[in-house]
């Protein structure tokens, strides 16, 4: 689907479908009232009737109105006159794209400058919501169905706006488009299915961006590589399964050949059986799931080259498949860490923070600005925040800090949680230097405490996304993209885009 933005009147807009807002009450606009008008009172008179309530995303399609080149009118309910939240404008946005998909019309024109939208009083915030939603619901998964979805007839969508904000919005159409772009290539993968998605294969991803993209430098280290620089606790999560893990480190150099580069840090467990610590079969298969921490950094990377941005940063992604086997570590094993700090592994289901731990300390290397690493790292995390919010701690308060503004900005939000010392103490091990877990309370804190031992060298932040990386069963079951919006947020924001 295209975006285009132009500053025209809708009501001279040729066009397959024309969308306009009316207000709850049936109260209209500026620009519903000049439709109105030319088309000789048709959509008061459709109002009238009591056809449209005008709350926020409900719709009534008409057709062949006079007065009008274009060939059907969407009016979508915008509520009362106060302005709507992210969520809301999301669902007006969602809604009016819902009834797009079942028109035949190839192109369709939005004006929706009328609309207000709390807390996005430019039409920078308003228009990349907007641009995001509308491109996020074309996304389709179904590579593996011997019947495909049928083709969309839209094919292009322009936004109308005023003169003044035109350059506003094409700045959120750019942007929303790197960010889509970005999330259908993090869902395509979370959505492979794990025999398909094992760690040579996420390598194999790299190597072809590598390739379309000649500002990146790719490496991948293999697991003698990985064995070789004393990753003992990244290495011994793979040793069970025939998949053998893999390090892919990625490297853009937009910046400066003197700017210290930011450092995205991902999970890529391409599947978890929890190891000897087997987890219960149901719901096992959505553990392809946990790799997407690297898979959201994969579309955080591909977002950030479609925009050029003028910084430089370094991919890590941690890749390992945990299986049982006669090979795989057991519970009370102590591996060597790339720190020379030792883990008692009381739990291989707490696999995750042994890949990220090492290669935490392998990051110290690049002497980074910033360090974020994303995982889904804890099921305590769902039970604390849900599905909607991630998870976030860290040792610098500034880095937090704009994390946090970033995932608020990109309506993808993450929640502080505390990295107290009394909660190091639940990581004691009479035999290691460290226990891998730290028991069942505070388990999403506990798991962030283990990894700050590893990331003392520089500014850290860790994002849990257990409860965000997917939708869990049901239709709607899927990779969701997330947190793509929120790091590239604050990648933008770091490079003054």
């Amino acid at each position: 689907m295209e975006l285009v933005v132009k500053s025209v009147a809708a009501v001279s807009v040729k066009t397959a479908t024309l969308v306009v807002p009316v207000g709850e009450g049936r109260k209209l606009g500026a620009t519903a009232k000049a439709v109105d008008q030319a088309s000789n009172g048709a959509i008061a008179a459709v109002l009238k009737r009591g056809d449209l309530a005008g709350k926020p995303g409900q719709t009534l399609l008409l057709h062949s109105l006079p007065g009008l080149k274009a060939e059907r009118v969407l009016l979508v309910g915008s509520g009362k006159d106060e302005a709507l939240g992210d969520r809301a404008w999301r669902k007006l946005v969602a809604s009016v794209a819902g009834v797009l998909k079942t028109l035949g019309g190839s192109d369709a024109v939005l004006a929706l400058d009328d609309v207000a939208v709390n807390g996005r009083d430019g039409h920078y915030g308003k228009y990349r919501l907007l641009a995001e939603t509308l491109l996020d619901s074309d996304y389709v998964f179904d590579r593996y169905k011997s019947q495909k979805a049928e083709p969309r007839a839209l094919k292009k969508v322009t936004l109308i706006t005023d003169k003044a904000g035109q350059g506003d919005a094409e700045r959120a159409v750019k942007h929303a488009t790197a960010i889509a772009t970005g999330m259908a290539f993090t869902r395509d993968l979370g959505n492979l299915p794990p025999n398909v998605c094992h760690p040579s294969f996420l390598a194999e991803q790299a190597k072809d961006l590598g390739k379309a993209h000649k500002g990146l430098k790719v490496e991948i280290l293999d697991e003698k590589k990985i064995k070789d620089l004393g990753m003992g606790a990244f290495y011994a999560v793979g040793q069970g399964s025939d998949q053998p893990p893999r390090l892919i480190v990625l490297n853009y150099q937009g910046g400066k050949k003197s700017d210290k580069p930011f450092v995205l840090v991902g999970k890529g467990i391409t599947f978890d059986t929890g190891g000897i610590s087997l987890k219960p079969g149901a719901g096992m298969d959505e553990m392809k799931y946990d790799m997407c921490g690297a898979a959201s950094v994969f579309g955080t990377l591909r977002a950030v080259l479609d925009l050029k941005l003028p910084i430089n940063l370094v991919c890590l992604l941690a890749c390992a498949e945990n299986m049982p086997s006669g090979g795989a570590t057991r519970p009370g094993d102590i591996v060597t860490t790339m720190s020379g700090q030792t883990v008692e592994i009381l739990n291989t289901d707490a696999e995750g923070r042994l890949v990220l731990c090492d290669t935490l300390t392998y990051a110290e290397r690049f002497k980074p600005q910033a360090v974020i690493d994303i995982a889904t790292l804890t099921g305590a995390c769902i039970v604390a925040l849900g599905s909607h919010t991630s998870g976030l701690m860290g040792n610098s308060d500034e880095l937090v800090g704009q994390l946090l503004d970033a995932g608020k900005r990109a309506d993808d939000r993450a929640w502080q949680l505390p990295l107290f010392d009394e909660y190091q103490e639940q990581l004691d091990s009479p035999f290691a230097d460290i226990a891998n877990i730290g028991g069942p309370k505070a388990g999403t804190i506990t798991a962030g405490c283990f990894l700050s031992r590893f990331a003392k060298a520089y500014n850290w932040a860790h994002l849990d996304i257990a409860g965000t990386a997917w939708i869990s069963g049901g239709k709607d079951k899927g990779a969701s993209g997330r947190p793509v919006p929120l790091l590239t947020q604050y990648l933008l924001d770091r490079a003054g885009a």
